[in-house]
């Protein structure tokens, strides 16, 4: 494995640079294809799929963020790592993110697993594969709970999941996003989820009433008000004990990969310390000194160091299970 030497060794400048450096598909070799598919009745669930020339390796899927989208920077610069080594890529919107409020009645959650769920299962009974799921914060939440639910069914429909930057702990999460230091990500996040929300509202009144709306301060706020009411969660923090990954680590049975920063802002680092983590010979952690949320920006090239290192594990995975394995 290559070693991370940052960029940055500040934190807050490593997430900076990570989410505003410039990212790119070479669009001339890997023309982008926008699918829809169907997760629940009245659901519909946006994806940007990346093909290379020939058969594919695999089939790769990437989960975003809070508030991100397809064509999140993480997203696009590891799409075009792995089109280039020969994997086709699949960039998922969660609901309602990407302009697709139109395509849902309903919100996204940090635990919604349902629709990942639905489109690995198509790719199975398609026979398209291996497959891989990756998750990226918020999305990578939503990966580890997913495999950790679904226990030995999960080798069914995934070869291996990785996750990176992740909060396992919601409400601790919460708690450190709302510290001073990081008042411009949970400012950011707030502004982006409010705005999704009026616009739900626009089109579904009923669905999404906007009481209380004006004094959401925090992400706390938003959730405990918001989320936990449209998906019955009683409140934030109930939301947060159900949904939480670290819950569901200990029934992870197939090959993980988690990527985590010691310096990550929004994450204290002692969560993965502990035996849900540890305890789990499925779950392999790669730990940094430096990187940030979501930044890994190196000091060297290849730039964004995360690409490869992600690249190369699938392709070790792929290859210990045997290319036919679909």
């Amino acid at each position: 494995m290559r070693p991370f030497l940052p960029y940055f060794r500040n934190p807050h400048l490593s997430t900076l640079a990570g989410n505003f450096w410039k990212r790119e598909i070479d669009e001339t070799r890997f023309p982008t294809r926008a699918v829809l598919y169907d997760t629940e009745p009245g659901t519909q669930v946006l994806i940007h799929e990346n093909r290379p020339s020939g058969e594919a390796l695999g089939e790769i899927f990437l989960h975003h963020g809070l508030e991100g989208s397809s064509r999140s920077g993480y997203m696009i610069s590891l799409a075009q790592c792995l089109l280039e080594s020969g994997f086709a890529v699949h960039r998922i919107n969660m609901r309602s993110c990407g302009g697709t409020e139109a395509l849902t009645p309903t919100l996204y959650h940090s635990g919604l697993t349902q629709d990942v769920r639905a489109i690995l299962d198509r790719f199975r009974r398609e026979g398209r594969g291996p497959r891989f799921l990756i998750g990226f914060s918020l999305g990578g939440n939503v990966t580890l709970k997913f495999a950790g639910e679904s226990g030995t069914s999960a080798l069914d429909l995934v070869s291996g999941v990785c996750a990176v930057s992740t909060p396992i702990d919601l409400h601790a999460c919460v708690r450190r996003l709302g510290a001073k230091e990081n008042w411009v990500y949970e400012r950011r996040f707030v502004r982006g989820l409010k705005g999704r929300y009026r616009r739900r509202h626009a089109t579904h009144p009923g669905l999404f009433p906007l009481d209380g709306i004006d004094t959401v301060r925090t992400v706390f706020d938003f959730d405990d008000t918001f989320t936990a009411r449209a998906f019955q969660f009683g409140d934030a923090p109930n939301y947060y004990a159900t949904q939480s990954a670290l819950g569901f680590l200990h029934g992870i049975q197939v090959p993980t990969l988690m990527i985590q920063s010691k310096d990550d802002p929004m994450i204290p680092y002692d969560l993965f310390e502990g035996r849900e983590v540890r305890g789990n010979p499925n779950i392999l952690l790669i730990p940094t000194e430096h990187g940030g949320h979501l930044g890994f920006i190196a000091r060297e090239q290849p730039r964004f160091w995360l690409d490869p290192l992600l690249r190369d594990w699938i392709l070790q995975v792929r290859n210990k299970q045997g290319v036919c394995s679909v």
